[in-house]
């Protein structure tokens, strides 16, 4: 998909940028970061795409090197239980995403390649 500048591709450049400067800046990150560290050691670039609260749980589903989106589900409360991490293709990832979808995926990795903290 190729990014024409729109008011909703820089709503989520913003929003990408925000939570990307919090991954990497915000106490509140941390044991996301250090899982997404420990998992995946040739990280580059990390876009978070969205957080899906569950009931005991929450699941990040994160862009990675512009190579594939990983989901980590991290227990809230139990910081001792192991998180749980899997991985898909972008290309697979793609498949039957919503327009707005395939616009926060492009926008994400068009951070990514540009490895941009603006």
């Amino acid at each position: 998909m190729k990014l024409i500048g729109s008011m909703t591709e820089q709503y989520y450049r913003e929003y990408l940028i925000e939570l990307n400067r919090s991954l990497f800046h915000d106490q509140s990150m941390k044991r996301l970061l250090g899982t997404i560290r420990q998992a995946f050691p040739e990280m580059k670039t990390a876009y978070i795409f969205g957080i899906t609260p569950d009931q005991g749980e929450d699941v990040y589903t994160i862009l990675i090197n512009n190579d594939f989106i990983a989901y980590i589900e991290l227990d809230r409360y139990n910081l001792e239980t192991e998180q749980m991490i899997e991985t898909k293709p972008v290309k697979d990832y793609k498949r039957g995403l919503s327009r707005i979808g395939q616009i926060q995926l492009a926008v994400a990795m068009d951070l990514a390649e540009r490895n941009s903290y603006e």
